[in-house]
């Protein structure tokens, strides 16, 4: 029997049309580690790449957690919008703490072991600001739900591509890209804006690791050769 093959893994990835949940799906979908890679989408995304061993699924966030996710060993959530793209604070929770706790505890009633999501820089459930205090709310959540390896990342602002994944430009990003990028290297790494290539490789990486417990990335630690 090939030792290897029979121990490669199955990954569930949420957030796949985002910019580190598409870094994440490269990474996944490259990887001789993983087998199988769902991906749970809202909407239809005709430009993900193609891969036999993608599988795609429709998914209505709304009926979780009653709804029965596939069977998997991993899982990486990157969901997360704004405030202003999400149009309220009540929707803006809704997704970036109802959608992510409810699929991590789907995920973990499938039988999944091990845990990856994206936060932010700052967050913090005593934080004054709405936006931070959902963040830090969810990864207390998270991490409480049983699972053996939690990781959570907390990068600063994201740098990428957005519109080259059908999405809109958010400002923040855009205004980091033009008017940092040039001094960037002046400012603390923990604080500086990080490719989202970046955090998608630390979060693959600290998963396979596999080490027991929570590991908070800070964005510092994950700007590699940025």
């Amino acid at each position: 029997m090939n030792t290897q093959a029979a121990t490669r893994r199955t990954a569930l990835l949420v957030g796949g049309t985002g910019l580190v949940g598409r870094a994440l799906l490269c990474l996944l979908l490259a990887s001789d580690r993983y087998r199988k890679v769902h991906l749970l989408v809202r909407r239809a995304a005709p430009t993900l790449p193609p891969s036999a061993k993608l599988k795609i699924h429709r998914f209505d966030f709304t009926q979780l957690p009653g709804s029965a996710l596939p069977a998997v060993d991993d899982v990486f959530i990157a969901l997360g919008t704004t405030i202003k793209v999400a149009g309220s604070e009540e929707a803006f929770r809704q997704v970036d703490f109802d959608y992510v706790v409810n699929t991590a505890r789907g995920a973990l009633a499938a039988g999944a072991k091990r845990l990856a999501v994206v936060s932010a820089m700052g967050a913090d459930p005593r934080s004054r600001a709405f936006y931070s205090r959902v963040k830090g709310e969810m990864e207390v959540a998270v991490a409480q739900l049983g699972y053996e390896t939690v990781v959570i990342a907390q990068p600063s602002l994201l740098l990428g591509d957005r519109r080259a994944l059908g999405q809109p430009a958010r400002r923040a990003e855009h205004l980091a890209t033009r008017f940092l990028g040039p001094v960037s290297w002046i400012v603390p790494r923990g604080v500086r804006p990080i490719c989202a290539r970046s955090v998608a490789a630390a979060m693959f990486a600290e998963v396979l690791a596999a080490k027991p417990g929570v590991c908070r990335l800070k964005s510092g630690t994950m700007q590699g050769g940025d």
